[in-house]
This record gives structure tokens, C-alpha cells and sequence, in this order.
């Protein structure tokens, strides 16, 4: 909580959060919190700004994968949280992106995930079987990875550490997103909080002076037009140790 108020937080993308009564736990009752499906969640996104204009695409939306439409003026942006679980195969969470892509063909999406693949692609020591085959499909989609070099990783617990949170934008939205940084602050997760601007004011020019959105993710994952947008998640991840042993 202190780290949204802090950093004037829109928008948080979260995956494995601990949900009590339909709400991420530990976040202020005044927010808006967007779930789907019957079963325990394991992504959510929460809106902390209440002159956000932003739909839950219930069609799009699952235990797994919460789509909104976010709409700034004229503009509109669709902005998924997901969460890949390894138990099942990596295609039944690519088809999810496939009906997402369709969704945003016009205005674009940001897919912020914890795909629970290793990729040198996106800034990680190695590659597994599933990132090899997320990879493929990235290349064929014609998608982009924003991550960045960075001293610091996305995962990181007493076995290891690794960068399986990714963060994918569509060709249509290239321009708009900057300043892709995991930060420094400690999470309360083992994974770390992400930071990226989305600008929403693009001159034809090429003018450096564009005002955006603030995205931020983590693991944990917590999103003004300069819009901010945090990713996070809510729970230690059952799973990391037997990633870590996997990598």
C-alpha cells in the first residue's frame, strides 16, 4: 500500500494474489478489484484511481488472465494479467493470448505475466523447453518483450534467482512504452516490482516531451496520463522452488 501511494499508483496487475471475499488482501477497501471465474484467482488487476476508465472484458477474463479495456480519450488499450501455471501445457495459456490479440487488433494490448518460463530472451541465464516455446510464439505473433538488462531479476528466493515475469506489448504500442525497469524496493514477494511508463500522447513528430502511464509489476504485481500501473502478487508462489530446481 505504501508503495502506491507512493508512487501515485493507478493501476496494479497482480498474479497469485491472496483473495478473501472477491478482494486482494492487503488492499485499501476504496479500490476497485477485478476478478473472474469460480475458482481461487490468480491474477487480478486492481484500480486505485477512481477516474480510471477501465472494463472488465468478461469473455477474456478467467481465474488466470483478467482483460480490461482501458480507455484514455479516444484511445483505447487492452491490458491483461496473467498467470501460466506450469502443471498444464504452455498452449492452453497461448490460446488465451491468441483471443486476446483478436480482441485488441486496432488498439493494442500489454500482456504483463508470470509464464514460469526461462528465456535468454527476456534477460534470463538460461532456456527451458516452455521458454523455447514461448519464444516461437512471440516471433510469430509479432510481439515484443519489453524487458530490459538489469542487475537486478524478477524471481528470487533461498535456491535462486531467474526473470520468468515478462512483460509483452503488441507492434501498435512499441512507441508508447518506456523505461522498463525491475526497481529496487523490496517487494514483500520473491518476485520484484516492474516499472514502465505507457505514453498516451504521441506526436507525429518525434518529440521526447509525451506525457504516458506508469506501469509497474511485479510478481506481486501493482498502474497518470502519466497512468501508473503496478503488477503484483499476493502470495508466496507454491511453485518457485520447483521452477528454480527446473532452471
Amino acid at each position: 500500500m505504501k508503495y502506491i501511494a507512493d508512487n501515485k499508483v493507478d493501476i496494479l496487475c497482480t498474479q497469485e494474489p491472496y483473495i478473501h471475499q472477491g478482494r486482494a488482501a492487503g488492499i485499501d477497501i476504496q479500490y476497485k478489484t477485478f476478478t473472474a471465474g469460480e475458482a481461487r484467482s490468480r491474477a487480478a488487476v486492481i484500480i486505485t484511481n477512481r477516474k480510471e476508465d477501465a472494463t472488465l472484458i468478461t469473455q477474456l477474463s478467467d481465474e488466470d488472465k483478467i482483460t480490461l479495456e482501458i480507455t484514455n480519450g479516444d484511445t483505447t488499450t487492452i491490458l491483461a494479467s496473467m498467470y501460466f501455471d506450469r502443471q498444464k501445457p504452455l498452449e492452453h495459456d497461448l490460446t488465451k493470448i491468441d483471443t486476446i490479440l483478436r480482441h485488441a487488433k486496432r488498439g493494442g494490448a500489454i500482456i504483463a505475466m508470470d509464464s514460469n518460463a526461462r528465456s535468454t530472451s527476456w534477460r534470463d541465464t538460461t532456456t527451458d523447453n516452455r521458454g523455447k516455446h514461448l519464444e516461437e510464439y512471440i516471433i510469430s505473433k509479432q510481439l515484443h518483450i519489453m524487458n530490459e538488462p538489469s542487475t537486478n531479476t524478477t524471481f528470487a528466493n533461498r535456491i535462486g534467482k531467474s526473470n520468468i515475469d515478462l512483460t509483452l506489448i503488441t507492434s501498435n504500442l512499441l512507441r508508447r512504452i518506456s523505461d522498463w525497469e525491475i526497481s529496487d524496493e523490496e517487494s514483500n514477494s520473491d518476485h520484484s516490482i516492474i516499472n514502465y511508463d505507457i505514453r498516451t500522447d504521441i506526436s507525429h513528430k518525434n518529440n521526447t516531451k509525451m506525457t504516458g502511464q506508469k506501469f509497474c509489476s511485479e510478481r506481486r504485481k501493482h498502474g497518470k496520463i502519466q497512468r501508473k500501473y503496478t503488477q503484483e502478487s499476493g502470495e508466496q508462489d507454491p511453485e518457485a522452488e520447483h521452477r528454480n530446481q527446473q532452471g
